[in-house]
């Protein structure tokens, strides 16, 4: 039986069907080791596909997997766009191939000289990007891309051979975009954030930073959901060496690295990207409506087509090796996981994962990519976006899982928006906190978080925004009291801690919400006036020391530090000591340490007794009312809390303001 069965007896009448995606998989895997020998030899297309300079013969090879087009010719700088010189040649197997010999001992295709494929099919001529393109241009006039030839003469030299980032270690993960996270108005760079930004990272606590947006995409405003090539860093920000010279300067400040993803759907344009790319159609995507995500007007891949599969995997192997990045998030695992993509679907019965509705082709893919993730890197985190509560989704392929390391805790962002939209903070209910984040699977690891970059887009707001709103233009001075601004501080700094503490086995934090920047995330587009306005972080606003985001800053640092330094997110559940209702306190005892909430708007306690998890002496380890965070230093953090017997039961006495949250430690 298996593991996930044996977790979750509900799944029992399930095992046919969990065997059943196991077999699938062994199948897949025993066929691509008997033609391949490997998985990564699987998974190198991209080193057979696009522009590989051969030593031994003197010149470039340039192949390309079209199927349905009728002839290849190869445009570029080299033969000033004129390609009736440069036809491709079929080996068979829909792929097309050239060989350009070097002249006088030079190479034809030169450091960053531009080019195209020009592909004839159906009685069409279009000029197209490179597939497997490295590097690709975005003209600054026309916003189209073309391929560019990327071989510097003094390539990268890595210097972090010995980052280890730690199977056993619980990512705390700073979610970022490279190109807002300049305060300018303008596009970062890859450079900018590795020497002004990360250290920020670092000085903070982050272990982790996942990064958005890397993937080459056509639409800076697309968040980088959009992407057309699928093998180049975007060129918006920079080089490959600088987010090489980013990665490695990541790691040795000791941060794993995870990419972005995005294998759930691609850029339907035509001009740059992979959409229709041979003319037939069928070639990367599902026919008709089948291929069309009409939420996100994207192209959807068929994972049933072995050079799709090979395609995505081996991209997944070039990041890895190539960038060397520890992980990825793969965004949109719902969309991928079934074939109605979660859209207008109540995930109500064990039924819906297992019968109608299941895309077994992606779902196998699911598993090769996080088998090759973890055979390319055994402390590799690999991350799934899933909103539908797949089971097994995070357990190992041989428990009957899908071999994610970390499901998002998606959940649970949503509910925080929900209760600063729809509630006061008088009306909360701590059970029902209690119950939201504590809700996910056995067993099954979990990202929580209480605000991504999904909440602070346009349509929505920050927390800190839902919290303050206006008043944050007008009451953010140190020496300027503000009710408002008051309990939006308070209530910031608790909502995290105890998203933290109860919410999974890993956080998640997005780029300047520790320091609750202001308003909400809007890229240029042509409604904005194409501004840039909301597409940066106003670090100035953190580094200027009288105003009240320092608070939340030296909080969020100091929770990070406590976490990161105690190892807490290793234990996953929580022993509940105390649920007080009538004064919105909750109590409860984590890795030895006893975290106390008390959400009451009003009432201040004093003398506050609950159960002690065990007899003994305890003192405060962190303090959101501490003067250094914005609190108001209503407690003495110099003394020490002796437990006592009362009524045969150890009992611990605390004075305990409102809206306020402490962690204990036995001395």
């Amino acid at each position: 039986m298996f593991q996930i069965i044996k977790d979750d007896g509900w799944l029992a009448p399930y095992e046919f069907d969990i065997q059943a995606r196991y077999d699938r998989f062994h199948k897949t895997l025993k066929w691509i080791k008997e033609e391949y020998s490997t998985l990564k030899k699987y998974a190198s297309f991209h080193q057979y596909l696009g522009f590989q300079y051969d030593k031994n013969k003197g010149g470039w090879y340039y192949r390309e997997w079209a199927p349905g087009a009728d002839a290849l010719f190869l445009i570029g700088d080299f033969n000033d766009w004129d390609g009736e010189g440069h036809q491709m040649y079929q080996k068979g197997d829909g792929i097309w191939e050239i060989f350009l010999p070097d002249e006088n001992n030079q190479s034809i295709l030169r450091h960053e000289q531009l080019l195209k494929v020009q592909i004839h099919s159906n009685g069409q001529v279009r000029d197209r990007v490179p597939v497997y393109m490295t590097r690709v241009f975005q003209n600054t006039e026309t916003h189209l891309f073309a391929g560019q030839i990327w071989n510097p003469s003094n390539p990268f030299t890595w210097t972090d051979h010995d980052f280890d980032y730690g199977k056993n270690t619980p990512p705390l993960i700073y979610e970022c975009h490279i190109g807002m996270a300049s305060e300018e108005k303008g596009v970062g760079t890859y450079l900018e954030f590795a020497n002004e930004t990360l250290p920020r990272i670092h000085k903070l606590g982050y272990n982790c930073i996942q990064m958005m947006a890397i993937q080459e995409h056509p639409y800076y405003g697309s968040f980088g959901y959009h992407v057309s090539n699928y093998f180049a860093p975007s060129s918006r920000f920079g080089t490959p060496e600088d987010l090489k010279y980013l990665i490695n300067k990541a790691h040795e400040l000791g941060i794993a690295v995870i990419l972005d993803v995005v294998h759930s759907h691609a850029v339907k344009n035509i001009e740059d990207g992979l959409n229709d790319f041979d003319g037939s159609k069928k070639q990367y995507f599902h026919e008709g409506d089948r291929g069309y995500h009409p939420a996100w007007d994207s192209k959807l891949f068929n994972y049933g087509k072995e050079e799709v599969r090979r395609f995505l995997l081996s991209n997944l192997n070039y990041w890895m090796t190539e960038f060397h990045f520890d992980g990825f998030r793969f965004d949109g695992v719902t969309s991928m996981l079934y074939e109605h993509h979660g859209h207008f679907i109540s995930f109500d019965h064990y039924d819906k994962y297992f019968k109608n509705g299941v895309d077994w082709d992606a779902l196998i893919y699911v598993q090769l990519a996080n088998q090759l993730i973890h055979e390319l890197n055994p402390n590799a985190l690999s991350i799934g976006e899933d909103m539908s509560g797949m089971p097994g989704l995070c357990q190992p392929i041989e428990s009957g899982g899908l071999g994610f390391d970390f499901r998002l805790g998606m959940g649970i962002p949503d509910f925080w928006i929900k209760l600063l939209k729809h509630s006061q903070d008088e009306e909360w209910d701590i059970n029902q906190i209690w119950d939201v984040l504590n809700n996910r699977r056995f067993r099954e690891k979990t990202i929580a978080y209480a605000e991504s970059h999904d909440q602070a887009m346009v349509g929505d707001k920050a927390l800190a925004f839902w919290l303050m709103d206006k008043e944050m233009y007008f009451h953010m001075k140190k020496e300027d009291p503000d009710l408002v601004i008051e309990r939006g501080i308070a209530l910031h700094k608790m909502i995290r801690l105890i998203t933290i503490s109860l919410g999974g086995e890993g956080y998640l934090n997005f780029i300047g919400n520790e320091f609750g920047h202001p308003e909400w995330i809007d890229f240029p587009r042509e409604g904005n006036e194409w501004s840039h306005k909301y597409a940066r972080r106003q670090w100035s606003l953190v580094d200027n020391p009288d105003l009240k985001y320092e608070w939340l800053n030296d909080f969020d640092q100091a929770m990070i530090s406590f976490f990161k330094n105690n190892n807490i997110l290793t234990e996953s559940s929580a022993n509940r000591l105390n649920m007080d209702t009538t004064n919105n306190v909750m109590i409860f005892e984590k890795k030895g340490f006893i975290f106390i909430f008390n959400f009451h708007y009003n009432n201040s306690i004093p003398n506050y007794k609950f159960p002690s998890p065990q007899k003994g002496r305890y003192h405060l380890v962190l303090n959101s009312d501490n003067k250094t965070f914005g609190g108001h230093d209503r407690i003495d953090e110099s003394i020490s809390f002796e437990s006592f017997m009362e009524n045969g039961e150890e009992i611990l006495q605390v004075y305990l303001p409102n809206r306020t949250a402490i962690v204990l430690s036995q001395v």
